[in-house]
């Protein structure tokens, strides 16, 4: 996996990615004040709908379009302890294949 590094604008950094899915991914260090964090996931939703839903015969996805006042997060906010709360499981899903 190709691992990008960078830093934002406000001085925190970032590391991306592409997923199995060729989706664009990051880590990144979250500016919360009172606790160490992180944002996690995947930049922008795509949403897509089932083609026939939109035209007729229509097979497959397609993009769907949301309203640009409407907002979608994408990424997980989350704390040291949510993240050692989930290295047991991630450790075993890389030994294993399994959760």
């Amino acid at each position: 996996m190709n691992l990008i590094e960078s830093v934002t604008n406000r001085g925190f950094k970032v590391i991306e990615f592409i997923d199995r899915y060729d989706r664009r991914c990051n880590i990144q260090k979250s500016s919360l004040g009172t606790e160490d964090a992180i944002w996690f996931g995947i930049e922008a939703a795509e949403p897509k709908i089932l083609a026939s839903k939109v035209m007729k015969g229509g097979t497959g996805w397609v993009d769907y379009l949301i309203h640009e006042d409407v907002v979608i997060t994408t990424r997980m906010h989350l704390t040291v302890n949510q993240v050692r709360a989930l290295l047991p499981i991630l450790q075993k899903f890389v030994d294993t294949g399994k959760l």
